[in-house]
């Protein structure tokens, strides 16, 4: 059965929460919203979107063009790129 708080019962005090004994955020210090670990986002963004990189034929891997296995390989190191950036960045 699922516990029901009743905020009735609990004292005000002068804390902006207004509930003693009750803490609404765990997290006692503030990450800043900038970390250099974003710049790996850019890099992902801009070797997508920039096709003179990857436009080519050759070379091929086991028949496929280049244009197409370098999408493919680069969906996947950008999910590593990702991964990366978050665990880099978790609090």
């Amino acid at each position: 059965m699922d516990r029901v708080l009743d905020t009735r019962s609990l004292k005000r005090v002068g804390s902006p929460q207004g509930l003693e004994g009750i803490k609404m955020n765990a997290s006692d210090k503030k990450r800043g919203g900038w970390s250099w670990w974003y710049l790996l986002f850019v890099v992902q963004f801009v070797v997508a979107l920039y096709p003179p990189f990857f436009n080519k034929a050759e070379p091929t891997l086991i028949g496929i063009p280049f244009f197409y296995w370098f999408q493919l390989a680069w969906v996947l190191g950008s999910a590593i790129l990702t991964a990366i950036v978050y665990f880099a960045t978790k609090d």
